[in-house]
């Protein structure tokens, strides 16, 4: 009897296929909302009371911490969003002195983060509102993209230490710079002496590494200049990890030490 058993065949078949549906719905479902973490996001609108200075206020949010400027010192701590609640610990700050009206953007700062701030995520665009005031900030990588490894002058602004970061007013006066070409040439000015060179860049997940292989001419400077100048050859001495984040170049040998460097 062909007809039954056809019959009940289809039916199972309908009710397999009404459970796949209704996992698939589950799944679809239960798919984690998208929120900041992973992003830094600048101010581009604030409705209350404006910045003191004028900003902008930027956040960065990464391994469940957030880190807060707005033109004066840069303060950190853990974050919590659940219930689009943004939610901050008692937050370390730097004790930087910032001149004029730079000064009160730490307290505006301070006021926004610890009223617990509603926030919603539209895509690239962050709002936070809380104490009322209105924040409307847009991703980073959208308002600044990063600026290619190859083609750009780069000039150094700090050397990096495994420890610390470390700006001297002579690397300022100096301005210490790298260019790479698209044939993988290396030209620059190491403070002192002019820069030839190679620097072979290789993308490797999860970053890019840059092989550098530099000479320099053999002037002699002030020991503040040479002091500089051998520490960013140092970092140019065999493979260094390269990371770009809009304008900014970080390098870091295996050791530790590095530069950060800004595009020209």
């Amino acid at each position: 009897m062909p007809g039954p058993a056809l019959r009940i065949g289809a039916a199972l078949s309908l009710l397999v296929l009404a459970a796949t549906a209704c996992s698939d719905n589950e799944q679809a479902l239960t798919a984690p909302e998208p929120t900041p973490m992973g992003h830094t996001y600048i101010s581009t609108e604030v409705t209350g009371a404006p910045i003191p200075g004028g900003g902008p206020l930027t956040l960065t949010f990464a391994d469940d911490r957030i880190s807060a400027e707005a033109g004066c010192n840069a303060h950190s701590g853990a974050v919590d969003l659940r219930d689009h609640l943004l939610h901050v610990s008692d937050l370390a700050s730097t004790l930087v002195g910032c001149p004029g009206d730079r000064a009160g953007s730490d307290a505006w700062v301070d006021d926004l983060l610890r009223a617990d701030p509603t926030w919603q995520l539209d895509q690239d665009r962050l709002t936070l509102t809380g104490k009322g005031t209105t924040v409307v900030l847009t991703d980073k990588k959208v308002l600044q993209p990063d600026r290619p490894i190859r083609g750009t002058e780069w000039v150094v602004t700090s050397l990096l230490t495994p420890d610390a970061r470390i700006s001297s007013q002579t690397v300022d006066q100096v301005r210490p710079t790298l260019t790479i070409g698209a044939d993988d040439s290396l030209t620059g000015f190491a403070g002192c002496n002019r820069i030839t060179g190679r620097a072979v860049v290789t993308d490797t997940a999860p970053g890019t590494d840059i092989a550098f292989s530099a000479a320099t001419t053999r002037m002699m400077c002030t020991p503040e200049i040479m002091e500089v100048e051998q520490a960013i050859l140092a970092v140019l001495d065999g493979t260094a990890r390269a990371t770009v984040d809009a304008d900014t170049l970080t390098l870091r040998n295996p050791d530790g030490h590095g530069l950060t460097l800004r595009a020209g």
